[in-house]
């Protein structure tokens, strides 16, 4: 909740402004800490004009802001700046109004006593368990400048792998959507005014064009209740994806896919590696290391894989044992974890694989862009001709019997 206040500081100067709380007490308490005497405090409740609201709908904050963020963090600790001011300087700087706010409001919860780590949990659409316990892990080690700097190179590895392999398929998704809408169009519109010709002529019809005009009737007759099954089956998937049977059910589908499941296997173990070193060389236990990274592979078979090793690690076996018994980690990675064990250089032997995998996914990424664009061009060129010919050679044969 929003409160707008106005106080007097310990100058005797008058101060206004508005604070988040979850009541108006705590809102009282944390504006006293500041040294402020309270004259008045009231719920902000926003304003009932449609004109007067802020539409934050197209309001985010990506990835990539996350990583311009941390570096700036980590400058600013480095140069021995109070965390308080370096959040008001950031809030104050920020082109993008959602992280200015929640910059902000971070500062607030500062300013009432809380520690950095405390703060950032508040925001969790920002600020995920990995990144708040690294930063827990800087605070306890007074070593906050690296810890940002940590998490940036890290974030930064991790956006630039999946922003590579989610804009590989822009353009692909972006050609098959025109096809598919520009053959609708034509089986709609085109197609049977032309078949009324051909059905008239009284000419034998070739199967090929049957089946052409076969589907453009289903979808003239039948393409809104088409529509609507899709609308369904689409209604039904965003219900189900979010279940735990549905993240479980996609997250095998996506382990299966022939060459798919290669990229996304290659994908989870570059994070698996990546996000290890980088806790590990922060300091952070290898108990709580396994717990956060289950949460940054994001993909429900790693988890269990994560959360049965965790408990075998638990009872005192090393990672490499724990990690040995599931096929979906590759023995090379096995081998390669054990050595670090044996010789007290787990974090930089992962950090090796981690740089390993990521080039790995770069090129099986590249490889899938080179076999999707001919294999999608020869299959529109074969759809359109099929689609064509099977018009025009009846046309060209009632020309020619005329």
């Amino acid at each position: 909740m929003l409160f707008n206040y106005k106080a007097i500081d310990t100058t005797g100067q008058a101060k206004t402004g508005a604070i988040e709380a979850i009541n108006v007490d705590v809102a009282i308490t944390s504006l006293q800490r500041r040294g402020l005497v309270i004259s008045a405090i009231n719920e902000d409740t926003g304003s009932n004009s449609l004109f007067d609201k802020k539409f934050t709908f197209f309001e985010r904050v990506s990835g990539k802001d996350i990583v311009i963020l941390s570096r700036q963090m980590s400058t600013l600790f480095e140069a021995q700046v109070s965390a308080l001011r370096i959040f008001r300087l950031l809030s104050a700087e920020n082109d993008n109004p959602l992280l200015s706010k929640n910059l902000d409001q971070i500062a607030e919860d500062l300013q009432g006593g809380s520690s950095i780590s405390g703060a950032l949990a508040k925001h969790p659409a920002l600020f995920n368990n990995f990144y708040i316990n690294m930063v827990r892990s800087g605070e306890e080690s007074g070593k906050l400048d690296q810890c940002f700097l940590y998490l940036a190179d890290y974030l930064d590895r991790t956006y630039e792998v999946t922003s590579k392999a989610r804009n590989a398929l822009i353009y692909p998704a972006f050609v098959i959507a025109t096809f598919i809408t520009v053959m609708v169009l034509m089986l709609t519109i085109v197609i049977p005014k032309i078949s009324a010709i051909l059905l008239e002529s009284g000419q034998e019809i070739p199967i090929y064009t049957k089946i052409v005009l076969g589907i453009s009737d289903f979808f003239v007759n039948y393409g809104f209740g088409l529509l609507a099954l899709i609308a369904i089956v689409v209604v039904i998937l965003v219900r189900f994806m979010p279940t735990a049977e549905g993240k479980r059910t996609f997250s095998q589908l996506k382990l299966s896919i022939p060459y798919v499941s290669r990229l996304y296997r290659k994908l989870y173990l570059s994070r698996m590696a990546d996000n290890m070193s980088t806790m590990l060389l922060s300091g952070i236990t290898m108990i709580r290391t396994l717990e956060l990274t289950s949460d940054v592979i994001d993909n429900t078979i790693y988890k269990d894989i994560f959360a049965d090793a965790l408990n075998r690690v638990k009872a005192g076996s090393s990672v490499s044992d724990a990690l040995s018994r599931n096929t979906e980690i590759p023995g090379i990675m096995i081998q390669m974890i054990k050595v670090g064990e044996e010789t007290g250089e787990l974090g930089n032997i992962l950090k090796t694989l981690a740089r390993f995998y990521t080039r790995e996914v770069n090129n099986a990424v590249d490889t899938l862009v080179d076999l999707i664009e001919p294999i999608m061009i020869v299959s529109l060129g074969l759809g359109v001709g099929f689609l064509l010919s099977s018009v025009l050679i009846p046309i060209y044969n009632i020309a020619q019997g005329t």
